[in-house]
């Protein structure tokens, strides 16, 4: 399972619905691959969305989430406004360092 975050934004002016949360949950269908979406609102007009995908490498996972992601704003016309301007795997730099034990 791969995280991968995708970033949108709306023109200027323009806010993220109040239900973007519950919006964007109950358009994500099972051929998605999508075993959860987290959604973070960033301002009133910037949002990611996490999604855990499970694919079969990070190429694959990130492929799908923008092809997910494309379709959202394809079919909700609360978000037809909104472009695409990331995706990708975040990056956890502290992951893999040695943290003392007390």
């Amino acid at each position: 399972m791969y995280l991968v975050h995708t970033h949108l934004e709306l023109p200027g002016g323009s806010q993220l619905p109040p239900d973007v949360r519950a919006l964007v949950r109950s358009a994500i269908i099972p051929g998605d691959g999508v075993e959860h979406v987290a959604v973070h609102p960033r301002s009133p007009s910037t949002l990611t969305l996490g999604f855990y995908l499970v694919a079969g490498a990070l190429a694959e996972a990130e492929e799908r989430a923008v092809m997910v992601c494309s379709r959202l704003l394809d079919e909700l016309p609360q978000l037809a406004s909104a472009r695409l301007t990331g995706a990708g795997v975040p990056l956890l730099p502290m992951t893999f360092v040695p943290q003392p034990v007390d």
